[in-house]
């Protein structure tokens, strides 16, 4: 019988961790939000991605963040193409200083 009280402890310590850091009370929201829809969603997961999320932030606003860092990516790689190709240019007209440093 000793064998079935650590499990059942590591349980309870798992349950008091979720309790206290605020995940019990996240999921009991949302699920009480969900129960609460009087037409129900069709994918209730997604409903709970959602909720479970950052307040106010849509599936569409996530898309439209993601798509953002994705430019912004783009352009950062642009821009440091740009860099050395204008640090090379540059490096064409001028001869170098004996003690700078070139990236």
């Amino acid at each position: 019988m000793s064998n079935y009280k650590a499990p059942d402890h590591k349980r309870e310590q798992f349950r008091r961790y979720l309790e206290k850091v605020g995940v019990v009370d996240s999921l009991t929201s949302v699920l009480v939000a969900l129960y609460e829809q009087p037409e129900k969603p069709t994918n209730a997961l997604e409903f709970v991605k959602q909720h479970l999320g950052t307040p106010g932030l849509t599936a569409a606003d996530t898309e439209a963040l993601q798509q953002e860092v994705v430019d912004l990516r783009q352009r950062c790689a642009r821009l440091e193409e740009e860099n050395l190709d204008l640090k090379a240019r540059l490096q064409r007209h001028e001869p170098p200083d004996e003690g700078a440093v070139v990236e």
